[in-house]
């Protein structure tokens, strides 16, 4: 009892200061949807909504006051939560493509951007697939042009000829999970065209404002020099499909990248701007001043500007969580509240995790909101502070370097683990560059919009084209230093949500208690610090094995799975490309009597347990016996049956569309993309039956 009336008090010394934890609890609920390993059944949802019930029973009764009402309280908001991700996860289902397919595919192009590889893509919905009826048409399909083909215009209707598949689970258990993130795109299909796209029908007028989007952006490449219009571009419409591979290299390794993404900054940037703007014309004018709400109206003006902006940049979940963050503010200005304030980002935390609950997850939300928190956290606490009169002139450069500081530490870790990558010099390329960024760039994009309706906007596209240079330079120095990147391994699941939850203790809880953080943070650190990587990965269809050596992981093959085998040396925190990977798989130079000869191309390898692992590539290596004994693991990319018979283990293509990617952890135990990501709604589509567990020789194939 008496540790529960010491909670109680705790929380009570609270109270005025608990509102923050509210999207924390409804973020808690949203994990807790994401993380069971099946879809929910009626009665579950039942039993959830009788326990929502009873919270809502115990809240009257108590009136809020007590253990017991926090405890109902923190119920309901998770329970919320979790019917948030579960309705929105309803709403996106679509039909799913399930098998490969390769044929004639009509649709309207809803969108343009670049791969990885740096390949044009489109977006098409209202789909006409050959081969498949109406009712099992997905609901929209990406596919990647080929090169010298030209991006159709948004809105029109085109047909090509192209192979389709369905989106990939992730290239290792408890990898990012492409397949969820696609679904929750309604975008079920993904595939890849070698003839040109041709013409059905030119754009309508559906699309409006995707149109006008694309033609801001045309003009802007019109009127600018070509290494600069697609950076311009990317903040002012989020089209980034023009911006050279160098450059976003460049940008990412110097820590510049977040100023592409239409984000809080440039919501915030373009607000000022607009707000300030207001408010001075209206000062230069004392009789209206002095009768009219200045500061209200240019609130509202602004708030106006920024919706405005978010229509012209595609209302993405980026621009939609900056927009929320702005008109939170500005309406705090508008009700005569604190502008900046926990509260504030807390209740634009609450919006975006209801309308997009699936964010929670994503590099955007989380880097944003810990910049954010940490902000007003830290500036909060040093209100009281100021630099001595004399030094009048460093306050605004005081205040650049300590915001890059602030925001660069909170949000390194998130960026750490999401991208497996710290900019060492980020730093000082965000202090060189942020600045520019915000007197110069945004200011000038204001500017360009305002005079082109009388043909001045060349005067604002000129100080674009200038502060947009300065920045890619200061990238390119920047990521040319030598360190200037860091790579980071991948870390545990939980490492993240201690991190954040000491975060949120430092930034939010009232008292001596809230050091207690530092200790869920460092807790965090050491769990990732001490964190080991699977000692085999072999990807989801067979075609790549990599085995952990003292050097680095070892690759079966020098050349083919590319994206896997980039993506392994990222997760592993390494900068090996694939060729040198694979040059540190070993050659053994004799191998055990197993009664057959090897032939054609294996790649061999003994592991740490005394265990023999064979990865089978080629026709005439499938065609000759391989060795089937129990210490053997056998490792194909084909379905068609291998000459086998004993007791091996054999993880073909077959196994491996069950199974999905597998890795061999340091205990001993094999884990599956399967067991991880359960039988949701999103990895039923090409993983066979249920409960698939990996057998023996032959009979794991059956």
């Amino acid at each position: 009892m008496g540790a529960l009336s010491g909670l109680e008090r705790l929380l009570q010394s609270q109270r005025g200061d608990l509102f923050p934890w509210v999207p924390v609890l409804f973020g808690c609920g949203i994990l807790w949807f994401f993380s069971l390993k099946h879809d929910p059944t009626q009665t579950e949802l039942c039993l959830l909504a009788a326990s929502a019930a009873l919270a809502c029973v115990v809240l009257a009764i108590r009136r809020g006051r007590g253990l017991s009402a926090f405890a109902a309280m923190a119920l309901l908001v998770g329970v919320a939560g979790f019917g948030a991700a579960q309705l929105r996860a309803s709403l996106v289902a679509a039909p799913v493509l399930e098998f490969r397919l390769y044929g004639a595919v009509e649709g309207r192009v809803v969108g343009t951007d670049r791969s990885v590889r740096d390949r044009l893509r489109v977006t098409l919905d209202q789909l006409r697939i050959d081969r498949l009826a109406p009712q099992d048409t997905p609901a929209r399909v990406r596919i990647s042009l080929a090169d010298g083909v030209s991006a159709p215009a948004i809105g029109a209707r085109v047909m090509t000829t192209a192979h389709l598949m369905p989106p990939q689970g992730p290239v290792e258990p408890r990898g990012f999970d492409f397949r969820r993130h696609a679904w929750f795109q309604k975008l079920v299909a993904v595939g890849y065209t070698r003839v040109p796209v041709l013409l059905v029908e030119e754009p309508g007028g559906d699309l409006a404002i995707a149109r006008m989007r694309a033609a801001l952006s045309g003009a802007i490449r019109s009127r600018m020099a070509p290494e600069t219009a697609g950076f311009a571009a990317a903040i002012t419409t989020g089209e980034r499909a023009d911006i050279p591979q160098a450059e976003l290299d460049a940008l990412r390794a110097s820590n510049l990248a977040h100023l592409l993404a239409i984000s809080g900054l440039h919501m915030g940037l373009l607000a000022g701007v607009v707000f300030g703007g207001i408010r001075l014309s209206f000062a230069l004018m004392p009789p209206v001043a002095m009768r009219l709400p200045v500061k209200k109206l240019a609130a509202l003006v602004a708030l106006a500007a920024a919706a405005s902006y978010l229509l012209i940049s595609g209302g993405q979940v980026a621009s939609t969580r900056a927009f929320v963050m702005v008109a939170v503010m500005l309406c705090a200005v508008v009700l005569d509240r604190r502008a900046l304030s926990l509260r504030a980002v807390a209740l634009a935390a609450l919006l975006i995790l209801a309308l997009r609950p699936e964010s929670l997850l994503g590099p955007g939300f989380q880097m944003s909101f810990a910049a954010t928190t940490a902000l007003i956290a830290v500036f909060s606490a040093l209100q009281a502070w100021q630099l001595p009169p004399s030094l009048w002139w460093a306050r605004g450069a005081v205040g650049v370097v300590l915001s890059s500081v602030v925001a660069g530490i909170a949000t390194a870790p998130f960026a750490a683990a999401h991208f497996n990558q710290l900019s060492q010099f980020g730093l000082l390329a965000n202090v060189l560059a942020v600045p520019v960024m915000g007197l110069l760039v945004v200011p000038s994009a204001v500017l360009a919009l305002c005079l082109a309706p009388i043909g001045g906007g060349w005067i604002g596209l000129w100080g674009m084209d200038l502060g947009i240079r300065w920045i890619l330079w200061v990238a390119g120095w920047v990521a040319g230093m030598d360190g200037a990147v860091r790579p980071v391994a991948m870390p545990p699941p939980s490492v993240l949500g201690l991190i954040a939850f000491g975060g949120i203790m430092l930034a939010v809880w009232r008292g001596s208690f809230r050091w207690s953080g530092t200790i869920a943070i460092c807790a965090g650190l050491l769990i990732w610090s001490q964190a080991s990587r699977p000692v085999v990965l072999i990807s989801p269809e067979g075609g790549l094995v990599g085995v952990m050596t003292e050097h680095g992981r070892a690759l079966s093959r020098s050349r083919g799975q590319g994206f896997a085998a980039s993506r392994w040396a990222e997760n592993d925190g390494t900068l090996l490309t694939q060729e040198d990977a694979a040059a540190l798989w070993p050659d053994p130079a004799v191998l055990p009597d197993w009664g057959h000869t090897l032939k054609g191309r294996h790649a061999v390898l003994a592991l740490p347990d005394g265990a023999w692992l064979i990865h089978v590539m080629g026709k005439a290596a499938h065609a000759a016996p391989i060795p089937c004994v129990p210490d053997i693991i056998v490792v194909s990319d084909r379905g068609d049956k291998l000459p086998l018979a004993g007791g091996c283990r054999v993880m073909d293509a077959v196994t491996l569309r069950k199974t999905g990617s597998l890795a061999l952890l340091a205990d001993g135990r094999w884990l599956t993309a399967r067991e991880v990501a359960g039988d949701r709604a999103w990895t039923l589509r090409d993983q066979g039956e249920r409960g698939v567990t990996m057998g023996s020789g032959t009979k794991a194939r059956q």
